[in-house]
């Protein structure tokens, strides 16, 4: 593939993508139509985007890690055992139905957004965190499955942990987004390993793209961690609602 100059539009898309992803989720509903909208077939741009996403989600654990903000080691179980899951999901995205799956994930944010309406009454500022014993191990096996899911497209699975892990593990919001940014780290390793194997990325694209990321992640990382869980809220809840729209309606 030729460089364009229209390529370097990926540059404000991925900062947009790595903030979102950062301090919520939905950030690859944005980079996967770009990348669809520049001429690749469905699983090279679901390849091409683990890339970001993956030096993404290792600068926002470094932004999060220098404000001193860590759920290490409940982090790294739940880490692998979403990479052997996403061993099994990007095994699964090399043929993927973009259009059937938009109207699934529109569901998806529904469910999400109606959880989070649900649970005002939840204090997720002085909770007593659950991450070790019998919760540990449910967690574990939640996200082994979460890691099919992130393995095949990994859209919107940020809502998905924004939602399990105050509600099982009694984590803060904040503490919740550095589990899930190290823990979709760890799962991406797998599911490029994947891609790359099968020739299903385009590392010029990913390359321009991932500037976007990493630069976004590591504001996001930074900003949210100055910002307290109801900021966090309220920008969760905007966000799912507007993706959730652009889904169900133009995707």
């Amino acid at each position: 593939m030729d460089f364009e100059l229209q390529y370097l539009l990926l540059i404000p898309i991925g900062f947009v993508a790595g903030f979102l992803n950062t301090v919520a989720g939905g950030g690859t509903l944005l980079t996967l139509p770009a990348l669809l909208f520049l001429g690749l077939p469905a699983p090279l741009a679901n390849g091409t985007n683990r890339i970001a996403i993956l030096i993404q989600t290792f600068t926002a654990v470094k932004g999060f890690k220098s404000k001193g903000v860590s759920t290490y080691p409940f982090s790294l179980y739940l880490g692998i055992a979403a990479f052997m899951g996403a061993i099994i999901g990007a095994n699964l995205a090399l043929n993927i139905d973009g259009v059937l799956f938009n109207r699934i994930l529109a569901l998806i944010m529904i469910g999400v957004l109606l959880a989070i309406l649900f649970n005002t009454k939840q204090n997720y500022l002085n909770l007593a965190a659950r991450t070790t014993g019998k919760y540990l191990y449910i967690a574990i096996v939640v996200f082994f499955f979460l890691g099919i899911y992130g393995g095949f497209i990994n859209a919107g699975i940020g809502f998905l942990m924004l939602v399990i892990l105050p509600r099982l593990n009694k984590l803060s919001l904040l503490q919740s987004n550095v589990t899930k940014v190290y823990v979709v780290a760890i799962y991406t390793i797998a599911a490029v390993i994947i891609f790359a194997l099968n020739d299903k990325i385009n590392y010029v694209l990913a390359f321009i793209l991932t500037i976007g990321n990493a630069t976004g992640a590591w504001v996001g990382s930074r900003w949210s961690v100055k910002k307290n869980d109801k900021i966090i809220r309220y920008f969760l809840i905007v966000t799912i609602m507007a993706l959730a729209i652009k889904l169900w309606f133009f995707g």
